[in-house]
Parts: C-alpha cells; sequence; structure tokens
C-alpha cells in the first residue's frame, strides 16, 4: 500500500489498457508477487487461490475500507502483461529500464527519517525567490481544510501511513512548514502538470535553485529550453522511503524534460 504513480506518456500498452488499466494490473501483479512469497518464505505451500490477505484502502471522502483479496484473482488480473513488455526497452519514459518502468510507488508508511530529509531541503530565507515560492504554495493549501484532516487521520495510526504519528515542522518567520503540508504537495494531486513539476523540484532542491527572477518565471511557465540538471542521487545510508522519494523526484524530472505529467494514486 502507496502511492503509486506513472508518467503519463502516450505509449500502446497506455492506450489498450488505458493507463489506470494498466497501473492496476501492474499493482495486482507486484501484491501477488510479494504475498506468495510471504506465504512460500513461511512455508506455506498452498495454491494462490487458498491465499489472501486483508488490505485498507482510503475512499474518495476520506474513510477507511477493508477488503479481503484473494492471490489468484490477483494473478489473473495481471494476466497478459507480457505482451507489451517488447514496448518498454526503448521508451523515453521508462526512468527503471524495466517493464513498465515509467510506473512506480512510494510505500507506507513513510519513515520519520525521510520526513525529516524533505523539511531540510526546503528553501531558506536565504534564497528568497524559492522561498516566496514556498511560502506561496502552502498558503495555496490553506483552503484545502478538508484534505488537512484526512492526513492528520492517517497520521494518528502510527506505522500505517507514517511511521510516526509526530507532525514535524520547519518554522520560519512568516509560517511554520509541516511535514502533512509536505505530503499534500508532493501526493495529494490527481496529476503532477510540468510546471507545478518544476515547483515540487525547485522547493526540494531537486534542481538547480540558483537563478534570476526571469530564469525562475521562465521555469515555472513551462519554458523547457536546456537539460535541468538532476541534483539527487543515492546515498548509502538512504532507507527505503528516501530511496523511493529520490526515484519519485526523478521521475518527476523525467516527465518535466518530456513535458507530461504524472498521474498519481495516493
Amino acid at each position: 500500500m502507496g502511492v503509486d504513480y506513472v508518467i503519463d506518456y502516450d505509449c500502446v500498452p497506455k492506450r489498450t489498457l488505458t493507463t489506470m488499466g494498466l497501473l492496476s494490473r501492474l499493482k495486482a501483479q507486484t501484491r501477488a508477487e510479494a504475498i506468495i512469497k510471504l506465504y512460500r518464505d513461511n512455508g506455506d505451500m498452498r495454491p494462490p487461490s487458498e491465499m489472501g490477505f486483508e488490505m485498507v484502502r482510503r475512499t474518495p471522502d476520506g474513510e477507511e475500507e477493508t477488503q479481503v483479496i484473494v492471490i489468484q484473482d490477483l494473478l489473473d488480473e495481471a494476466a497478459g502483461l507480457d505482451q507489451y513488455k517488447p514496448y518498454c526497452p526503448n521508451c523515453p519514459a521508462n526512468v527503471l529500464k524495466r517493464p513498465f518502468g515509467c510506473f512506480n510507488a512510494v510505500n507506507y508508511p513513510i519513515s520519520q527519517k525521510a520526513e525529516l530529509w524533505l523539511l531540510k531541503r526546503l528553501p531558506t530565507p536565504d534564497e528568497p525567490l524559492v522561498f516566496l515560492l514556498a511560502q506561496q504554495a502552502i498558503q495555496d493549501l490553506q483552503i484545502s481544510a478538508n484534505i488537512s484532516e484526512q492526513i492528520a487521520v492517517m497520521r494518528q495510526r502510527a506505522g500505517v501511513y507514517f511511521q510516526s504519528n509526530e507532525v514535524l515542522g520547519r518554522r520560519y518567520d512568516e509560517m511554520t512548514i509541516t511535514t502533512n503540508h509536505i505530503f499534500q504537495l508532493l501526493f495529494l494531486a490527481e496529476s503532477i502538470q510540468p510546471a507545478y513539476a518544476v515547483l515540487l523540484m525547485l522547493l526540494f532542491g531537486v534542481i538547480p535553485r540558483d537563478m534570476d527572477a526571469e530564469g525562475l518565471m521562465a521555469l515555472t511557465t513551462g519554458a523547457r529550453d536546456q537539460a535541468l540538471p538532476l541534483l539527487i542521487e543515492p546515498e548509502a545510508d538512504d532507507d527505503e522511503s528516501i530511496h523511493a522519494l529520490k526515484s519519485y523526484f526523478t521521475v518527476l524530472h523525467r516527465a518535466h524534460s518530456l513535458n507530461v505529467s504524472v498521474s498519481l494514486d495516493a
């Protein structure tokens, strides 16, 4: 369970199965493989038709529901993916360099170490232009009080969506930016358009921030006349959540270069 995302780059598999149809099949395959391995590692050799698990998911109105999932149903849903794999090797959206490498996920629970990592990457008042962008982005979130309440409810279930139920923040003179704000900024839009991807990459230092007002305005209004350096890379002490976040930012960077959006399913 986590935040699933995909680069909305047009291709035969997406046109045939639809983006969400392909995502659903890939999620089914990944979950089935993981649960089968868990059963086998514990000496359980039952067929997939006799394996199952409970999954808790959020409904569109913010409530939670528990579903019982049978593994064979997941395998049946994923059947037929192999015929579309030949379209993937040369696809420019294949960030992960694997079949359907334009799809990935940030899995729950998100570690507190990763939330701190994100907080520390926010701009400071010494970077006034991007700092003003951060202020505006947070102010825009204030009108989404219902979503903020949903995140607060999610955080109360420590170990499910977030490793910790503690809300961390970075205090500025004008405001405090919290880890709840960051989750909302990163994951609660249905689609990350190229201009918003630039905003997120600037806020979290994924691309260079040392530019003048004209250059910043050009970026945030869609200019793509030059390649943007990617400033993040894997490090030895990255935990699973930080690794997943870096992959997510890499996808935003690639999608921006292709002038396409990234769809989310949180």
